[in-house]
């Protein structure tokens, strides 16, 4: 990476090299649990919005974990005040956590139908954007949904 000072070609920093590249895997780190968060948050709502319990056994199974896994991050989910549960019994989004739920569901739609555009076919879009969606940011979310709005134009005027 070059930087240009006063007509004059400067390389930057070693250093300054470095500090990025830490930057930006604390980023991608951080984003990771911020990503196992959300898709509990999300698959919880989705168990109560199919009119079923979101129990620890259900959560385990969708996500494919332990149910000592689900255990503790559902603990985790509680303190951070995203789920409220009791002993034994089933676990309830609070407020806050159906509102990421939904936002999570927001970018994972986004992100599914902007590779669909792409080709990309159902199975692996629907894998790829399992993972996209707790690392897109919002700037590319919203580049996406600029892509994707013309293509819902064209279909409204047909």
């Amino acid at each position: 990476m070059r930087k240009v000072v006063s007509k004059k070609r400067v390389s930057s920093s070693p250093n300054s090299e470095v500090a990025e590249s830490a930057a930006h895997h604390r980023l991608a780190r951080a984003a990771r649990s911020v990503g196992i968060v959300e898709d509990y948050l999300e698959v919880i709502a989705d168990l109560i919005d199919e009119g079923q319990e979101a129990r620890v056994v259900d959560i385990a199974r969708r996500l494919g974990v332990t149910h000592v896994t689900v255990n503790r991050t559902v603990g985790r989910l509680q303190r951070d005040g995203l789920v409220s549960a009791e002993r034994y019994r089933s676990i309830f989004l609070t407020e806050d956590g159906r509102r990421v739920a939904q936002e999570v569901r927001h970018r994972h739609q986004v992100v599914l139908k902007f590779l669909g555009k792409l080709g990309v076919s159902d199975a692996i879009a629907r894998t790829d954007a399992e993972g996209i969606e707790h690392y897109v940011s919002k700037e590319t979310l919203k580049a996406m949904e600029r892509f994707l709005k013309p293509a819902k134009a064209k279909k409204a005027s047909q």
